[in-house]
């Protein structure tokens, strides 16, 4: 049995994107005109869309299998480097769906860029697109889902934290929480735009038992962010996110030694090697699988010590679905984030949906990723 066919496809969806203001691909203003624009608070591009790039792998059996690659901006480039690149790495090959199989063909798509500089960005994007289409057809292959695959004995549910608070005001912000809290969750996670003192002020107004975690979205001021951070060990933060430049490994160094706030990292880095710097620094991971794929997250947890966090942004099924059975398998892993607009973006699409109820992900139990199109407007073939 071998691989006939590999196509990506950009995928490009209108939101409305006041609503999405303060959650997952939208956390902060926006300025500028056109498609992407400016953050208001720090130097960084958003798109007003969601956007994120499929790929559908085929087996000469008839077998199909659906991956997906972060892509919140410009999809087509991670289209084009699997169409262009991985594309002659894979099809032809042969494919009997073990694990095994699937790392020789990682490594083999690694080798196409990797002495050209390429080990990181949108080569393995859309590399990681390609991987969690082969372990969809892995699954498939075995009649088993994904996460039966990575582990003997996989979770059946995964405990979630709302990523996010919507709302134009503090008390807006604070009453969405209660929401979710109301349901089951007890974790939700704040993103700082640009009023440190207005973060806090939701977090003090967070009802009673509800943990908070903070993303920082990589600006806190460097010669404050120690002040800054102490505010949160105050108030025991279940951890920081992104505090500093992604590059600044001495920076977050620094911070880690002054604070007891836990830092997280992950979702800058595609590979253990781009992460390897961060292992001693950070006391939580959080690799997204449409950057790490399901192999990359699977090493990363399994050389890291402490726990492991799906960071899941803008996605559509293959993706979330990805991240739940990662989750799953992972032993150090029992949290994974949970959007209430990307989940319903992406269920719209799908014949079943993914389910996260009672703050906990069910884990899909059909083979593969457990997940099958419906006949809504997205064009699917070439």
């Amino acid at each position: 049995m071998h691989i006939t066919s590999l196509n990506a496809f950009p995928v490009r969806l209108p939101r409305d994107a006041a609503a999405a203001k303060g959650t997952a691909g939208s956390p902060t203003s926006l300025s500028g005109s056109g498609g992407y624009r400016w953050s208001t608070a720090y130097p960084v591009l958003y798109s007003v869309n969601f956007e994120t790039a499929l790929v559908r792998l085929e087996l000469s059996n008839g077998l199909v299998g659906w991956g997906e690659a972060q892509a919140p901006l410009a999809p087509e480039v991670a289209c084009t480097i699997a169409e262009h690149l991985l594309r002659p790495a894979v099809v032809g090959e042969e494919f009997d769906g073990s694990p095994g199989r699937i790392a020789e063909l990682w490594e083999r798509m690694y080798a196409t860029m990797r002495v050209r500089g390429h080990s990181g960005g949108f080569m393995l994007d859309a590399m990681s697109g390609v991987d969690i289409a082969l372990w969809d057809l892995a699954g498939k292959l075995a009649d088993k889902p994904v996460a039966s695959l990575l582990a003997a004995a996989p979770k059946q549910t995964v405990p979630a934290y709302l990523s996010g608070t919507a709302g134009a005001t503090v008390a807006e912000r604070a009453a969405f929480a209660a929401r979710y809290a109301a349901e089951g969750f007890s974790l939700v996670k704040l993103y700082y735009e640009s009023s440190w003192g207005e973060l806090l002020t939701v977090a003090d107004a967070l009802p009673a038992g509800m943990q908070f975690a903070v993303d920082a979205l990589w600006h806190l001021p460097p010669a404050e962010a120690i002040a800054m951070a102490r505010e949160l060990d105050a108030r025991n933060a279940r951890w920081l996110e992104c505090p500093l430049y992604p590059e600044d490994v001495a920076g977050h160094a620094a911070l880690a030694a002054a604070i007891t706030t836990p830092l997280a990292v992950g979702e800058s880095y595609r590979t253990l090697a781009e992460l390897q710097p961060f292992l001693s620094i950070a006391k939580i991971l959080q690799p997204d699988l449409g950057r790490v794929g399901i192999t990359g997250f699977m090493k990363i947890a399994q050389a890291f010590a402490g726990p492991v966090v799906p960071h899941l942004s803008i996605a559509m099924g293959p993706q979330v679905a990805a991240a739940i059975h990662a989750a799953a398998a992972a032993s150090n892993c029992d949290l994974c984030e949970f959007n209430p607009n990307v989940l319903t973006t992406a269920n719209a699409f799908l014949a079943e949906p993914l389910r996260c109820e009672g703050g906990r992900y069910a884990v899909p139990s059909a083979p593969g990723l457990g997940i099958e199109w419906n006949d809504r407007g997205i064009t699917l073939t070439q």
